[in-house]
Parts: structure tokens; C-alpha cells; sequence
């Protein structure tokens, strides 16, 4: 697994619902959980619980969902809800303390190769004395590929991201936006099969935010790739996502897995202007006050998956 930029994970940053409207009905995800056939991701029944000097922490309670291959995820929830803790025992950097992580149906036990994680503090995840392209292509070395075939995927993920006319720069000659696009570029060069996105664009302005998010769902369609994308932010996770996963306040549970039923071309202006979104946003809003506010799906009390209604 690529981790930002492949090196040790001491360079990782510290860190029921109400009565269903009729819209609310159309919006579950009612049909069972997928089959292991086409599923690249499995999480099953994860729990984490840190020692403290007050006593245990009981971060995550009983996590259970699939991403299947080639899908893009979004994972919302209040704050506190154990999203990051989630992605760290996704990518093998923390061991849970109960279930199981799979990839493509083989244990997570550390960090897998077939993964790559993109952080949002992109400026401690890129050397400043190295340029734009040493960057990109550290990971790449570490693997030894070969020089010809390095050039080749650092050159395809500069042009894929927008950065084809920076390649000698040092990041701290970018903007923040710009840097971001390096991490990302970092990330797809190293080809994964899955692409994990923990609130990478919370640090950057509106306006880049939005390019980063159009960049994203190109990238996604042009290579393929499944990833699962962690966001605060409801309006990016609906406009994002092919589905939303909607936790719980900590201990944490899955409140809801929706499908987001909009086209699958999406722009900024249009796509945020429909009727559809603004329903898709108000639900998932309605879910994260809910779960604010300590409610919890009537299944996770037995210990059941919540993604069927």
C-alpha cells in the first residue's frame, strides 16, 4: 500500500431514524448486502476499543459493509464518529480489536499493496525538497519499478491530475490545491486497486475544492479504480458518491447505506441544482442530526447489519 508516500506510518497525521417519509423509502439500500463475488472491500463486524489511563474507549462498534470493485464510496458521519479510525484499520495501519477487513477476499493483517491512501494535511505528506515529479515517483522507487516504466506512470498521473506543465517545481512553489493534486498523483501512479480518501480536500477554498472533486470522479471513471472517500461534508459525499454510508455517534455502527441515485455525469452547476440532490442532501442531513443526537438503527442494538431496512 502506498501511505503518502510509502515510507513508515509515523508519517500518517494524528489524529431509528425517523418515520420514512415516502422519498426516504425510495432512498434505502433494501437489498442485501452483495455477495463476495465482485466485492473488492469487506468490512466485517469491526469493532475498536482504545486503552486509556480513564479506562476503555469504545471508538467503533460493530461495522459491517462491502465496496464492490470499481465503486466510488462516500463515509459521513458526526464528528467523533470514528471515520479515521475506520480508515486506519482499512489500511492495515491499525489492527482492530474485534472483525475483519478483506481485500478482495484475503485478510487485511497490515498494509496491503494494492492500496493507496491520500491524506488531507498534503503538506506533511510531501517532501519540500523534492520536486513535483521525485515526489510522484518515490513510491514507485521503493517498489523498484523499473526507470522506463517509471517515467511512463509518472507521466500518465501528472496528466491525469493537471500537472503535466509542473513537473520540476517543489511543492511549496504550489498552491494548496496544487500540492493536493501532487498527493493524488502520488497515489494513482502507484496503479492500486483501491484508493482510500480520508477528507482530503478540507483544507482547501471552495472553489478548488469543487475542480478536486470533478478531478476525482474523472480519475475514477478513466482508471477504474474503487475507492472510499471520507468526507464531513454532505453536499460533497451525495455529489460524490455512488453511495453514501451514513455512521452513527460513537460507539460507532453503520446508521445507513443509500444509494445516490443521480446520472453518472455530474456537473458542479447542474447537478446540484436538481430536485434529486436537494432530496439526497436533506436526507443524509436529516441522518447525521439524528445520529448528533444519539439515535441509533434498531439493529445495531442486536448486533445486526444496518444497511437493509
Amino acid at each position: 500500500m502506498q501511505l503518502e508516500p510509502n515510507l513508515a506510518a509515523t508519517n500518517v497525521p494524528d489524529e431509528i431514524r425517523n418515520a420514512d417519509t415516502p422519498c426516504d423509502k425510495a432512498m434505502h439500500a433494501t437489498e442485501p448486502l452483495p455477495s463476495s463475488e465482485g466485492v473488492m472491500l469487506s468490512v466485517r463486524g469491526l469493532k475498536k476499543v482504545y486503552q486509556t489511563d480513564g479506562g476503555d474507549n469504545e471508538a467503533v462498534r460493530n461495522l459491517t459493509f462491502d465496496v464492490r470493485a470499481g465503486e466510488l464510496v462516500c463515509l459521513v458521519g458526526p464528528s467523533g464518529s470514528g471515520k479515521t479510525t475506520l480508515l486506519k484499520c482499512i489500511s492495515g495501519l491499525m489492527a482492530p480489536t474485534a472483525g475483519a477487513v478483506l481485500l478482495d477476499g484475503k485478510p487485511v493483517s497490515g498494509p496491503p499493496k494494492k492500496m493507496a491512501v491520500v491524506f488531507q494535511e498534503y503538506g506533511r505528506s510531501l517532501f519540500p525538497w523534492m520536486r513535483v515529479r521525485e515526489n510522484v515517483e518515490l513510491p514507485l522507487k521503493n517498489q523498484r519499478v523499473p526507470k522506463a516504466e517509471r517515467t511512463r506512470l509518472v507521466n500518465e498521473a501528472l496528466e491525469a491530475v493537471g500537472l503535466s506543465h509542473v513537473p520540476r517545481s517543489f511543492p511549496w512553489q504550489l498552491s494548496g490545491g496544487m500540492q493536493q493534486r501532487v498527493a493524488i498523483a502520488r497515489a494513482i501512479a502507484y496503479q492500486p486497486e483501491v484508493l482510500l480518501m480520508d477528507e482530503p480536500f478540507a483544507a482547501v477554498d471552495a472553489q478548488t475544492r469543487a475542480d478536486l472533486e470533478d478531478l476525482i470522479r474523472v480519475v475514477w471513471k478513466k482508471l477504474g479504480v474503487t475507492v472510499l472517500f471520507v468526507t464531513h461534508d454532505i453536499d460533497e459525499s451525495v455529489y460524490l458518491g455512488e453511495r453514501v454510508i451514513i455512521l452513527s455517534s460513537s460507539p460507532t455502527v453503520v446508521q445507513e447505506d443509500i444509494v445516490i441515485d443521480l446520472p453518472a455525469d455530474r456537473d458542479q452547476l447542474n447537478t446540484r441544482s436538481t430536485p434529486r440532490f436537494a432530496e439526497l442532501r436533506h436526507h443524509v442531513y436529516k441522518q447525521i442530526q439524528l445520529a448528533k443526537k444519539g439515535h441509533r438503527p434498531a439493529s445495531a442494538s442486536a448486533g445486526k447489519d444496518a444497511r437493509s431496512d
